[in-house]
């Protein structure tokens, strides 16, 4: 987590604090905004519900008034982080936009991200919502890359490997302390074209 993150962070407890009464449905937001921040800092199995509850500085009896257990609650704020990745990125396409989207969206919600990427892919109970991301950006890879690479089964390995090192890319970069975030996207398109041009013919 770089400074940044630890910043927002901190204002989002200090908001939290302050605001003793919500709606249903914007507590349930707040405490899946924490949950990311908790989870992403420390993992599933090493991160308690009262750790999320501090975090989002409630009591752990208003926790559980809406989420009953730590594994429903860990799947609710993956499946959420997915739902806005492929809502900011698109989910049918592979576009000169793509890269750019993806770095924008890891960059708005980092701890999603690095949940989704980094630490759920380590979870066996919820390998089934990270495998199924990885196939079907595969699948969205594959029909892009098999118009630019002649040979079907270099188009499949680069279309395994794209969405790999393009994941990877952007943690290291968020890890980084995200530098030169005007250029990010022009560097990491440049390491998946890399992949692309190691596939074509010799």
């Amino acid at each position: 987590m770089d400074a940044t993150e630890q910043a927002e962070g901190r204002a989002a407890r200090g908001t939290a604090g302050q605001a003793r009464r919500m709606p249903r449905a914007e507590r349930r937001a707040q405490i899946l905004d924490a949950a990311t921040r908790a989870f992403a800092r420390g993992g599933f199995a090493a991160t308690g519900l009262d750790d999320v509850a501090a975090e989002a500085a409630i009591s752990r009896v208003i926790l559980y008034r809406h989420f009953a257990s730590k594994s429903e609650l860990y799947r609710e704020v993956l499946d959420r982080a997915r739902t806005h990745l492929i809502e900011q990125v698109g989910a049918d396409n592979f576009t000169e936009y793509s890269i750019p989207a993806f770095v924008k969206a890891a960059a708005a919600d980092p701890a999603g991200f690095r949940l989704l990427f980094r630490h759920a892919v380590r979870e066996p109970e919820f390998r089934d919502l990270t495998d199924s991301l990885a196939a079907y950006s595969t699948e969205v890879a594959h029909r892009h890359l098999t118009a630019l690479i002649p040979d079907e089964d270099w188009a499949q390995w680069a279309a395994r490997l794209v969405p790999t090192v393009a994941i990877e890319a952007v943690i290291a970069w968020l890890d980084a302390g995200r530098p030169e975030p005007d250029r990010a996207a022009e560097r990491i398109a440049d390491a998946v074209h890399g992949v692309i041009d190691a596939a074509q013919p010799r």
